[in-house]
């Protein structure tokens, strides 16, 4: 079968197109014939070495996926062959909160990956795909949907009117902001680009902010939401926003923690958190049960991921460069096969 590896910490030159053993079947498992894959920025992590990896070496990139199942072992009662499903993240957290033992398996890190014809997983690592989405659009789901989910509704634990802020117009963001809007959420985003800040409100963001024009954003969130804050801040981008994202959160408020695209190296004092009695929370994606239940709010919304682009099996080379270079607007997807 055809697949994609790359070196550890050698940066994208190392990713290659590789003709790899088809993987063999087990009694609990289903054979996936990949259809399409979703990147996220973990995956340039991991191919510049800043991701941490128990055992960085040669591997087959990506977690986010989806597929038809072609082929199941004897013991497999959930799926067959002809089911449109996704992998969960972590193919061992089913439900619950995490632990070592459920989070020590993530797809394209190092073990199982994504970027190849066909993989095969346990059956309780799988999802059936919402009927009305295609393969890009279910490939969203499972890291970048599962995340936006957890920390909404799992940590956040909104309700309809509550409020929160996104920051930028990345693949978390965007389908936050879908969720959100479909929930009845009043959403908040941040971008450099005015361009996409429209597309974000086109998208149903209530209120926008460009954060060069205006360095001091959290100001106009702070002024809209009546000196009070928002209820959630979706905190992607570390120790260049972190701070003011604090300040703009309300009091008794949580920031969930999915990412650092401005660094990691933030220092950040206590009295914040315990004048303002604010949660600050690790968002690490989320289980198969989440993913179940964003499956089942998908379906039942018609909402549909925002995919940027989908590029061509021969040109994932050219799809992680374009996320690299920041110029999407929600996912970046690589279709798999004919």
């Amino acid at each position: 079968m055809q697949a994609y590896r790359l070196h550890f910490g050698r940066g994208l030159d190392s990713l290659e197109r590789v003709e790899l053993p088809a993987p063999t079947l087990s009694p609990q498992g289903v054979r996936l014939r990949l259809r399409a894959v979703a990147l996220n920025y973990r995956d340039l992590m991991i191919a510049e070495g800043s991701y941490p990896l128990a055992s960085p070496d040669l591997l087959v990139p990506c977690s986010d996926g989806a597929g038809e199942v072609v082929e199941v072992g004897p013991e497999v009662t959930r799926f067959r062959p002809g089911d449109r499903v996704m992998p969960a993240f972590f193919t061992g957290w089913i439900d619950g909160p995490p632990t070592p033992e459920k989070t020590a398996a993530s797809l394209g890190g190092g073990g199982v990956g994504l970027l190849a014809e066909e993989v095969v997983l346990p059956e309780s690592a799988l999802v059936a795909i919402p009927p009305h989405l295609d393969f890009a659009e279910a490939a969203c789901l499972p890291c970048a949907g599962v995340t936006a989910w957890n920390a909404l509704f799992v940590v956040g634990a909104l309700r309809p009117g509550a409020s929160l802020l996104l920051l930028g117009t990345g693949g978390v963001s965007i389908v936050a902001l879908q969720i959100a809007r479909a929930a009845g959420l009043r959403a908040f985003v941040t971008s450099s680009s005015d361009e996409k800040l429209a597309r974000a409100r086109a998208l149903g963001a209530d209120v926008t902010v460009n954060y060069r024009s205006t360095p001091e954003w959290q100001e106009v969130v702070l002024e809209e939401t009546g000196g009070r804050g928002v209820d959630l801040v979706v905190e992607v981008g570390g120790q260049a926003t972190l701070s003011r994202s604090l300040a703009a959160t309300r009091l008794g408020g949580t920031l969930a923690v999915i990412g650092g695209l401005g660094g990691f190296g933030a220092e950040l004092g206590p009295m914040p958190l315990i004048g303002g009695a604010k949660r600050l929370e690790g968002i690490l994606v989320g289980s198969r049960v989440m993913l179940e239940e964003l499956a089942r709010f998908v379906a039942v919304t018609g909402l549909r991921p925002a995919v940027d682009r989908v590029f061509p099996f021969a040109e994932a080379p050219e799809a992680f460069r374009h996320l690299e270079a920041a110029r999407h607007f929600g996912k970046v997807a690589i279709a798999v096969g004919d």
